[in-house]
């Protein structure tokens, strides 16, 4: 899902690779720079997992992930087929938009920074952004139904972007706005692909009964 979603990466997060400033010294140092900014992108998503992972626990617990799979592949579905009517539920709510100002701003003096702890940071930053594909793949984290697979998947979703985050950063001349924008129109695809596999899963896979309902087979004996 990473990989594929690197066409809507070279729409969104792509302008912000390609106003990264070159590294003084050597082919490598520019290298590892991108891959600390992409790095920051990856620990961003694997937090957000975690977090969306407690509510997936908590899902897997009373026996219902399945449901919740195919739930998820359903918005998914539905985001294709009806973009504009799900895109507005998947923007973030107006209070966040100070907090949105205020990590743009701080982006916006990490770009200045050379330093690699500054494309870190820049890159963790960059990941709390909203996006729309972001949250889908969070739905679809959830579907792990516990924390460290939810932000394991999320991790390997953002490490998935990175071969076409890199190419944007090592060959900024290649990648003009008209080829931006054609590799944006895979996005659908990419989407309805995952919304499908997700149904899929929930419908084929048989998850682990709930603990209430292991309990409840255990005998009790009962003495006098």
């Amino acid at each position: 899902m990473g990989l594929l979603s690197s066409f809507h990466c070279i729409g969104m997060c792509g302008p912000i690779a390609l106003a990264l400033p070159d590294q003084a010294g050597n082919r490598w140092r520019k290298v590892n720079g991108f891959l600390f900014y992409n790095l920051g992108r990856s620990l961003s998503y694997a937090a957000l997992g975690a977090v969306v992972g407690l509510l997936g626990n908590a899902v897997a617990w009373m026996g219902y992930l399945s449901y919740l799979s195919v739930i998820a592949g359903i918005g998914m579905l539905g985001y294709v087929l009806w973009p504009k009517t799900f895109g507005l539920w998947l923007h973030p709510p107006e209070m966040w938009s100070a907090v949105i100002t205020h990590l743009k701003k701080r982006m916006s003096v990490m770009l200045q920074s050379r330093k690699m702890h500054g494309r870190l940071f820049l890159g963790i930053l960059n990941g709390l952004l909203p996006c729309g594909l972001v949250y889908l793949a969070l739905a679809s984290s959830a579907a792990t139904g516990n924390v460290s697979g939810a932000a394991w998947y999320m991790f390997v979703f953002g490490t998935g972007t990175l071969p076409m985050m890199m190419a944007i950063g090592l060959f900024k001349n290649g990648f003009t706005p008209s080829l931006r924008s054609r590799f944006h129109r895979f996005t659908p695809v990419v989407i309805a692909i995952a919304g499908c596999w997700l149904v899929l899963r929930g419908v084929m896979i048989k998850y682990p009964q709930s603990g209430h309902t292991q309990a409840a087979q255990i005998t009790i004996c009962h003495g006098k």
